[in-house]
């Protein structure tokens, strides 16, 4: 069985497909919201499968420090604990070696945490990360990599990191395919291994053709978003779009303003994740029209007004007439309700932009 099938094309490298994993299939091109700790924050998974979200991820680091991998299998496995029964992504942990650095320690074995709360120190490894994942009954893997910043006092590190990701990839693959041997494609999670290379043009293209190479199932994007300027993330995008093996489906890590999903989108990236739509939401912040205009619900001039977030909007915080004047006024008397039905509004409209790439 294919992982991936490209159906269409659209421009240079834009493209529509269908992405095969154990639990069904996942039209592409699609956003992921980030159920960080098993959900979707303030969302529940009716309400996400409202917005047309056909797959979440869960995040590896957190789960592993609470409530552990070994009490969700022992309460059913990721689909069972999160009640989500659509395909669900871990990521590696690699994202907090990033912005965890007060509590992370880096050696060649591994990542050395603190748990913020007991103070323990964990060690997750390579093959730590891999264990993890298929334990929390993941359908979409990624090997653990070493992220670092972009911003000008971090971008010294790109090339150790760049080193250090790969030598931890075939260290995953080994894992990885240990774990999940005996099992057919159509039994086992899929693995995506990590690009790295920062905004150097030599180090990302010696990236992807090693990830590419490489005994994994698809192509993940990562160190974007994370401290660049918007021109240089695109920079990347662009000088990755042609290079890209058209048989595996591609994952940009992180990524979620509206400008940025279509520019990857057009860029021939097929999955994004991101926890913007939710926390801006959270934060009275959401986008509206076709030029994703921020409206930020708690300015004075919605006091009285009656018309919802985006008059064309078919998601159920528009359809069911909730006003911008009664959201403002519930995110001023902090009701979370308010947080909920803008969370709801911004991942429709993430997703109604995917959707515009897979029929247009």
């Amino acid at each position: 069985m294919l992982v991936f099938e490209e159906v269409n094309r659209k421009g240079d490298y834009a493209r529509s497909g269908i992405l095969h994993t154990r639990v069904g299939d996942v039209l592409t091109p699609t956003f992921m919201p980030d159920g960080t700790r098993g959900a979707v924050k303030s969302v529940s998974p009716e309400l996400v499968y409202s917005t047309g979200v056909q797959i979440v991820l869960a995040n590896t680091y957190h789960l592993h420090m609470m409530p552990g991998e070994d009490i969700v299998s022992k309460l059913g496995g990721l689909h069972e604990f999160t009640r989500f029964s659509g395909p669900i992504l871990t990521d590696s942990g690699g994202f907090q070696v990033f912005s965890l650095k007060s509590l992370r320690k880096i050696t060649e074995e591994g990542v050395e945490f603190k748990h913020p709360i007991t103070g323990e120190i964990r060690l997750i490894t390579p093959e730590k990360s891999i264990q993890i994942q298929l334990a929390l009954g993941s359908d979409l893997t990624v090997a653990f990599d070493h992220l670092t910043g972009l911003s000008e006092k971090d971008r010294g590190t790109t090339k150790e990191a760049f080193d250090r990701t790969h030598r931890w990839l075939e260290r995953c693959i080994v894992e990885f395919r240990r774990l999940t041997s005996g099992m057919s494609v159509t039994e086992r999670p899929l693995l995506f291994g990590v690009v790295q290379g920062g905004l150097d043009h030599e180090l990302r293209q010696k990236s992807l053709e090693i990830i590419q190479n490489s005994d994994v199932d698809g192509t993940a994007i990562g160190g974007l978003s994370v401290g660049e300027t918007r021109n240089e993330m695109h920079d990347i995008l662009d000088f990755l779009a042609p290079l890209y093996n058209p048989e595996r489906p591609r994952f940009l890590l992180g990524v979620g303003d509206p400008v940025d999903v279509r520019k990857a989108i057009e860029c021939g990236i097929d999955m994004m994740d991101c926890v913007m739509p939710t926390r801006n939401a959270r934060h009275a912040t959401v986008w509206s029209g076709p030029d994703s205009k921020r409206l930020h619900l708690t300015n004075a001039k919605y006091l009285d007004d009656d018309t919802v977030i985006d008059e064309v909007c078919d998601c159920y915080s528009c359809t069911k007439g909730f006003s911008k004047g009664f959201l403002r006024h519930q995110f001023k008397v902090g009701e979370p309700l308010a947080g909920t039905l803008a969370s709801v509004h911004n991942l429709r409209h993430l997703v109604r932009i995917c959707e515009e790439y897979r029929t247009n």
